[in-house]
């Protein structure tokens, strides 16, 4: 059961919500460009050029698939965190640290919206 006593008011909670979804859809938009980015690697034009420098080019586009592969799946995560976010926000448990239960500061959730714990918890964390 939720304390009602801790949490933020719904204009609070409305502020914060406009946050997330601005968040939300620019990181949908990076996740479009590393897609995009990755589907491009698959032909970038080394045909015709002399084997050597083929072979390298191979090699810098495996490391460059990982690369983008691992930050679509880290962008992907954080859409996700995001939209739990915004779940917290409707249901008016947003921005209650999930291990103290107390209010986690305002500034750090405009920093950090889809924050679950208090700086204070993080560092226990420690």
């Amino acid at each position: 059961m939720v304390d009602e006593s801790v949490r933020y008011s719904d204009a609070d909670l409305a502020e914060f919500k406009e946050i997330i979804q601005k968040k939300i859809t620019k990181a949908q938009e990076d996740l479009d460009l590393i897609k995009s980015a990755y589907m491009n690697d698959l032909n970038n034009g080394t045909d015709d050029t002399s084997p050597t420098f083929k072979a390298f080019e191979e090699g810098s586009e495996i490391m460059s698939k990982e690369a983008n592969s691992q930050l679509a799946i880290r962008q992907e995560k954080f859409i996700r965190d995001l939209k739990n976010a915004l779940f917290r926000v409707e249901n008016k448990t947003y921005g209650v640290c999930r291990v103290t239960g107390q209010l986690i500061g305002k500034e750090r959730l405009k920093i950090v919206p889809h924050a679950t714990m208090s700086i204070e918890a993080k560092n226990l964390q420690k």
